[in-house]
């Protein structure tokens, strides 16, 4: 099996600006274009991610397994506990199954591309502490100006499909 060389976006902002629906809207635009797509979400609000209560795959990890993997019809769940630490390991992890692209959601101080969410002027600071933001999405058209003022990167209102689809057609060129 041949391992591809994906390419990796970040989709990053605070909590509760629209990571999870922005990427939920770029894996259906990508799977419409076949594009293999992975998503690594870090878990950032402090304590491990929920597990299925009463599954075996939990009763094995809390009877002290390591890694449970549970396959079925060709879907796999799999759930470890003390993985190795990093979005590196996360992504060498992915590796396997040849995604053509992996979005990462959070992980804001690791080097790859971002697409940075803002919500309001309190989060424009966050611009001056992320590196390689590649485009910004906002949620309220009166910071717009004030982005444009700090920035040459290219800004989009978050609910502007046409700018989905720009970071589609974008990722494409990055894949090809």
């Amino acid at each position: 099996m041949a391992l591809v060389n994906p390419v990796i976006i970040q989709i990053v902002g605070y909590q509760n600006s629209g990571k999870t629906t922005l990427i939920l809207k770029l894996i259906k635009g990508l799977k419409e274009l076949s594009i293999r797509t992975a998503v690594i979400k870090h878990h950032g609000h402090g304590g491990k991610p929920d597990l299925v209560e009463g599954k075996d795959s939990t009763k094995y990890l809390k009877a002290g397994a390591n890694v449970s993997l549970v396959e079925g019809e060709g879907s796999l769940i799999l759930q470890a506990d003390k993985v190795p630490d990093g979005l590196k390991q996360q992504i060498k992890l992915l590796m396997y199954f040849q995604p053509e692209l992996i979005l990462v959601e959070g992980y804001k101080q690791e080097n790859y591309p971002k697409i940075l969410l803002l919500r309001n002027k309190k989060d424009i600071p966050l611009l001056h502490n992320l590196t390689n933001v590649i485009a910004i999405l906002y949620w309220k058209d009166e910071i717009n100006a004030d982005i444009e003022k700090e920035t040459m990167i290219p800004c989009y209102p978050i609910n502007d499909e046409t700018a989905l689809q720009k970071m589609i057609q974008m990722f494409i060129r990055l894949i090809s």
